[in-house]
């Protein structure tokens, strides 16, 4: 179990909203980095070492992708770096193209995150009592993808071991795939029946139902709060005076570093990087510990 992720629900998921609103929706260069690193950062506690090789490989190519594709469709901007059948290639084209896709990146990533930290029953903590079936849908559906991607793997590796990948042919990859599919609607149907008959036997939908739980509101858990809302706040002040304003067209151009600016960057580098700093903390006292028995 990861440090950052003992936190209380409500203060988890304010926090990752904090986060996301500010990754999503304010377009400058330095709160797009802030959120990538912390966002890489925070990925690399979590997953393991397969999967960091596949999205170091995959983020990499996306923001290439996204980067060279912007400037062909793109040809606003007042630096002409070269031309392409009589279409200029610009500088502001190509920092647009490199911006969007650090804010693409980062939010993907914060995304990611969000699925490994928020597991479905804290979803189902926070509004299970206000809207307990938009709460089970919605739990449901945040899980689904990783749970088939999981159970695909474990059917691929299974009809491996039985020799059904021996040939290298296009034709027997895809009728191994197919094979794969079809297991895994089978596995995903027969579970969707156990799951409702659990839920039937469990009292779901009765009117007088409980609900056990073990989550605490604490005072770590109010710090946390806190400071994902004052974060959140300073940003948004300082975007509401235009103060993190940067525009791409027609020339490269930013409001500047004001103090508030300034304050906006430190307090969203705060709450980018509060997640990794947890978790490395928690790792130091773990060691140190250790080293004492």
């Amino acid at each position: 179990m990861k440090a950052f992720s003992e936190f209380h629900p409500a203060a988890l998921l304010t926090y990752f909203l904090s986060v996301l609103i500010v990754a999503m929706f304010v377009s400058n260069p330095i709160i797009s980095l802030l959120a990538l690193a912390g966002a890489s950062l925070f990925c690399l506690t979590l997953t393991d070492r397969q999967e960091k090789k596949r999205d170091i490989r995959f983020y990499i190519l996306l923001f290439f992708l996204i980067t060279v594709t912007n400037p062909l469709f793109s040809h606003s901007g007042a630096t002409p770096l070269f031309f392409i059948n009589g279409s200029a290639v610009t500088l502001e084209a190509v920092f647009c193209g490199a911006q969007i896709a650090l804010m693409m990146i980062s939010v993907m990533l914060w995304c990611k995150a969000y699925s490994f930290v928020m597991t479905e029953d804290k979803f189902v903590f926070i509004f299970g009592r206000a809207a307990p079936k938009i709460s089970l849908v919605l739990s449901a559906a945040l899980r689904y993808v990783p749970m088939l991607k999981r159970r695909a793997r474990e059917i691929k590796r299974s009809q491996k071991a039985i020799g059904l990948y021996s040939s290298a042919g296009r034709f027997d990859r895809v009728r191994s795939s197919l094979r794969v599919f079809s297991s895994l609607i089978s596995q995903s149907l027969e579970s969707a029946v156990e799951t409702s008959r659990f839920m039937k036997a469990q009292g779901y939908g009765e009117k007088k139902r409980t609900f056990y739980h073990e989550f605490r509101f604490g005072v770590q858990d109010l710090v946390l709060l806190l400071i994902s809302v004052a974060s959140l706040s300073t940003v948004i002040i300082a975007g509401g005076f235009h103060k993190l304003d940067f525009f791409f067209y027609p020339s490269l151009s930013g409001a500047g570093l004001s103090p508030a600016a300034a304050a906006a960057y430190a307090a969203f580098g705060i709450i980018s990087f509060l997640p990794f700093i947890v978790e490395i903390f928690n790792e130091l006292c773990w060691k140190y510990s250790r080293s004492k028995i």
